[in-house]
């Protein structure tokens, strides 16, 4: 989920704890904890709401920072065919668990067959072959270099492509920039294991 302005602001302070989406479907779960651009946040509650039945006095507008109904059915985006859902949640406080992995610098053996087994399994699933290595080696030789290139350059689509470097960004291997990717001290210490 992305906030926007006010909203990001409020969401970073733990002063809003709802919002109204409309989407095709629920994008987020009940339970799960998301990486926003206001911080972590996570899904107390998802349950789809009638925009035109939300009332002025509903106190889930004031979680939310909006003024009133209308203020709420004026900032909906997308398909108006579209359910609206409304998403309860909370701050999640404390070092993100992803960064501090990010942040290894040195591996031990352990790690390092663990990090093997896992991109193998995501090899072994992809309808292009094997990948991970060679994406981690282009990260490394090409930081800050737009998706799309990169992805010309191993002949692979775009969207499949920053799909995959989500997979390996999940593993504490990269890291995005706002151009391109880079290399994470993991993601360096990883490669570097295979050199030796």
């Amino acid at each position: 989920m992305l906030f926007a302005g006010s909203d990001r602001d409020g969401v970073a302070a733990g002063k809003i704890t709802a919002a109204y989406r409309r989407w095709a479907e629920a994008r987020v779960a009940e339970g799960r904890v998301y990486r926003t651009n206001a911080g972590r946040i996570e899904i107390e509650s998802v349950r789809q709401v009638n925009p035109d039945l939300i009332a002025d006095n509903d106190p889930v507008l004031d979680a939310a920072d909006r003024r009133n109904a209308k203020d709420v059915r004026r900032r909906l985006r997308g398909n108006e065919s579209w359910p609206t859902f409304l998403i309860r949640f909370h701050l999640v406080e404390g070092p993100d668990p992803r960064e501090q992995l990010a942040a290894q610098s040195t591996l031990s053996p352990d790690d390092v067959e663990e990090l093997k087994t896992r991109l193998a399994t995501f090899d072994e699933l992809s309808r292009h072959g094997a990948w991970t290595t060679d994406t981690l080696r282009l990260i490394q030789a090409k930081p800050a270099t737009r998706a799309a290139d990169l992805a010309a350059e191993l002949g692979r689509e775009t969207a499949p492509f920053k799909l995959d470097v989500r997979k390996l960004k999940n593993l504490g291997l990269t890291h995005s920039l706002e151009v391109g990717y880079e290399l994470t001290p993991r993601g360096t210490a990883y490669l570097n294991a295979l050199d030796n």
